[in-house]
């Protein structure tokens, strides 16, 4: 079993910049895709980037390209997410993921889901 926790959400001005980290409990996280997405109320499930076990490739939504980083520190079973920028359709809550596919986007291709980080910018 895995146990995913973020942390690392709150409350920014428009163009400030936070750091969310997802712990990973499990013993295989240097082998597992990991993923960040973003659910507003009412609201589907929306990709954000996901990293790679292998070569720690990543993949960006278009929306956050070029002002959010995703990366992991296998030793310390960690995934975080850089986030530069932010502006007010930032906010919303953010979930990390693991999946065992190399690289996907698709939610239904993780198993393994946190209960959420609140990140909220003010404009």
């Amino acid at each position: 079993q895995v146990h995913l926790v973020e942390s690392g959400g709150g409350l920014v001005q428009a163009g400030g910049s936070l750091r969310l980290s997802c712990a990973h409990s499990g013993r295989r996280f240097s082998t597992t895709t990991m993923g960040w997405f973003r659910q507003a109320p009412g609201k589907e499930r929306e990709f954000v980037a996901a990293i790679s076990w292998i070569l720690d490739n990543t993949v960006y939504a278009d929306s956050v390209k070029g002002r959010f980083t995703i990366s992991r520190d296998n030793p310390k079973n960690t995934l975080y997410l850089q986030m530069h920028d932010l502006n007010v359709d930032d906010t919303t809550v953010y979930y990390c993921a693991a999946s065992q596919v190399p690289l996907i986007i698709l939610a239904a291709g993780y198993g393994y889901w946190g209960q959420g980080t609140q990140v909220a910018v003010s404009s």
